[in-house]
C-alpha cells in the first residue's frame, strides 16, 4: 500500500453529487498531511466530461471506470470497479459519501476487500501511521464517539456524512492525470440490471444537501397541511422534510423521512414543526447547526436539543414566521 487516499465519486445522470466533492475535499486536506496523492474514482457511463467538474477540488489522478454496463447503479458491478481501483492505486484511505448509494455500496466494497468500515463519518483526525481517528454518532446520536483504525487491513474505508465536511474553494488549478480503467465488465458481473427507473415528485432541493430543512411531526395533522411548510421553505430557499410519523400515516414520500430509517442530514438550520424529537428522529438530524422547534407542548424532548423554541401551535407560528420571512427578504 501507498500512503495514496482513493475517493469515490458519485455521479447521477451526468451530474456529480455535491457529498462526493465534500468526500473529495476532506481527501485533499488528507492528502497534504499524508504527502500520498489524492485519486479521484468515477464509474458510469460516458464520462469524460465529468473530469473538469472535480479537477479544481484537487486530485492528483482521475481513475475512469467507462463502460455502458456500468450507465445505471449497480452495486454488483459498482463495487468490482472500486476493488479495481484499490488495486491499482494501492491506497492506504478509501473514502466515500454516506449517501444512499454509499449506504448500498461501502459495505459490499468492504466485504470485496476484507478491510474495516466506519460509516456516518463526521470527523476525521490523521493518527500516527496515517492511521484515521474517527469521530461519528453512536447508539441513535446519544453520545459521539472516536473509532481507531488498526492498521492490520488497508485501506481504511470510511463513509461521510453529507453536508458535515466543507468543500474546498475550487482554485487549486491542478491538471490531474487521467487514466482509464480496463473494466472488464460483463453481465455476469451486474447479475441485478436496473430496467426502468420511476421517479416520485421530487423538491427542488435535494434533502440529503439542503443547507436548510423545515419538517413536519405529528403535529401537522394531515398532508394537507405540509404545504405551508414548502411555503416556508421556498422562501429560505431550503428542502422539506418529515418524522416517520408522519411518513407512516401517508402525508407525504419516504424520500422527505428524516431520521434513523429515514435520511440523515446536516443543514446549517434545521426547523421542527409538530415534531416530539423521538431518538429515532434525532438521530437523523442532531448535526445541525442550529435546531428551531415549534411545538405546543413545553415538556417535547424536541426542546432539549433544539438552540430556539417556540411553544405555540405551529398553525399559529408559522403564518407569522412566514410573512415575517417576506419581510426581511423584501427589505
Amino acid at each position: 500500500m501507498s500512503n495514496a487516499i482513493l475517493v469515490f465519486i458519485e455521479q447521477r445522470n451526468g451530474e456529480i453529487k455535491k457529498a462526493s466533492l465534500e468526500a473529495l475535499s476532506e481527501g485533499r486536506r488528507l492528502a497534504d498531511k499524508t504527502g500520498g496523492p489524492l485519486v479521484a474514482l468515477i464509474i458510469g457511463s460516458d464520462l469524460a466530461g465529468l473530469t473538469d467538474k472535480i479537477a479544481g477540488f484537487g486530485p492528483d489522478r482521475i481513475m475512469l471506470a467507462d463502460s455502458p454496463l456500468l450507465e445505471k447503479y449497480s452495486n454488483e458491478g459498482y463495487a468490482s470497479q472500486i476493488a479495481e481501483a484499490v488495486k491499482q492505486a494501492a491506497p492506504t484511505i478509501l473514502i466515500m459519501a454516506f449517501t444512499a448509494m454509499g449506504f448500498d455500496l461501502a459495505p459490499r466494497v468492504a466485504g470485496r476487500l476484507q478491510a474495516g468500515l466506519i460509516t456516518d463519518c463526521t470527523h476525521l483526525e490523521m493518527g500516527e501511521n496515517n492511521l484515521l481517528d474517527v469521530t461519528k454518532p453512536l447508539y441513535s446520536g446519544k453520545v459521539v464517539g472516536t473509532i481507531r483504525f488498526t492498521g492490520k487491513k488497508l485501506p481504511q474505508i470510511v463513509a461521510l456524512r453529507p453536508n458535515v465536511f466543507p468543500l474546498l474553494e475550487e482554485n487549486l488549478h491542478k491538471e490531474p492525470e487521467i487514466l482509464q480503467i480496463d473494466t472488464g465488465v460483463t453481465d455476469a458481473d451486474v447479475r441485478c440490471k436496473i430496467r426502468e427507473i420511476l421517479k416520485p415528485e421530487a423538491a427542488a432541493v435535494d434533502l440529503t444537501e439542503a443547507n436548510i430543512i423545515v419538517s413536519g411531526g405529528r403535529g401537522m395533522k394531515g398532508g394537507e397541511n405540509f404545504g405551508m411548510l414548502q411555503e416556508v421553505a421556498d422562501i429560505l430557499g431550503g428542502a422539506i422534510g418529515a418524522s416517520r410519523s408522519a411518513v407512516d400515516a401517508g402525508w407525504i414520500d419516504h424520500q422527505f423521512q428524516v431520521g434513523q430509517t429515514g435520511k440523515i442530514v446536516s443543514p446549517t438550520l434545521y426547523i421542527a414543526c409538530g415534531i416530539s424529537g423521538a431518538i429515532q428522529h434525532f438521530a437523523g438530524m442532531s448535526s445541525s447547526k442550529y435546531i428551531v422547534a415549534i411545538n405546543k407542548d413545553p415538556d417535547a424532548p424536541i426542546f432539549k436539543a433544539a438552540d430556539f423554541g417556540i411553544i405555540g401551535d405551529v398553525f399559529q407560528v408559522l403564518p407569522v414566521l412566514k410573512e415575517e420571512l417576506k419581510k426581511l427578504k423584501a427589505g
